[in-house]
């Protein structure tokens, strides 16, 4: 499988660790269970970004799995991020919102379904560290306007639509500040209930 996936390596970098550019994330040690969804969802079109959708176009779910397992599996050192300059309000409302959520628009806490280290949950959620602020803000802003789509029910469609601009500014700007713990690794499933239904979790993988 190290050779089949090679092309995913000049954007996603050796063993998935991610590269400079803002918008290739690490796929490294992500949950086998989301990586498959999201290679499906790009697959079948509910998630648009052309050289994705093409490479992807033919291929079965069972290979697309076996791609998932094998970036699951992977455990490079996480690259460097940049410093984050964004203004002191700014990053203490993200982390309210990353942390406690707005409960009186009943938006749930990013913590409470990615985990109290946001270091994702298996089997379908992802960790949300090392990733850049303006690949935070285009992946909400993906949901927010149905370019990128999940397993019904779309519970990520229903938090980012809920969110304003300069929410969604102030989590991106939040979670791209923080360090990155090289061996963190997704929860296991169990735990506590998730505040609303979510098809990615739930969905067959």
């Amino acid at each position: 499988m190290e050779e089949r996936v090679r092309a995913c390596i000049g954007c996603h970098g050796v063993q998935g660790r991610g590269v400079e550019n803002v918008y290739f994330p690490r796929l490294a040690g992500k949950p086998a269970g989301y990586l498959y969804n999201q290679l499906v969802a790009f697959r079948d079109g509910r998630r648009k970004y052309l050289p994705m959708n093409y490479m992807l176009a033919y291929l079965p779910e069972p290979y697309l799995m076996r791609m998932a397992q094998y970036f699951a599996q992977q455990d490079p050192p996480p690259l460097q991020q940049p410093a984050v300059n964004r203004p002191a309000q700014q990053l203490m409302d993200g982390r309210r919102i990353v942390t406690e959520g707005i409960p009186a628009r009943k938006i749930p806490a990013c913590a409470s379904c990615h985990g109290a280290g946001l270091n994702g949950r298996e089997p379908g959620i992802p960790g949300l560290l090392g990733l850049r602020a303006d690949y935070v803000s285009a992946q909400l802003g993906a949901w927010r306007y149905g370019v990128r789509t999940a397993v019904a029910p779309d519970c990520m469609q229903v938090i980012a639509s809920s969110l304003t601009e300069p929410e969604v500014a102030a989590v991106a700007a939040w979670l791209a500040s923080l360090p990155v713990d090289p061996g963190v690794r997704p929860a296991k499933p169990g735990g506590p209930h998730l505040p609303m239904a979510c098809g990615s979790q739930e969905a067959r993988r």
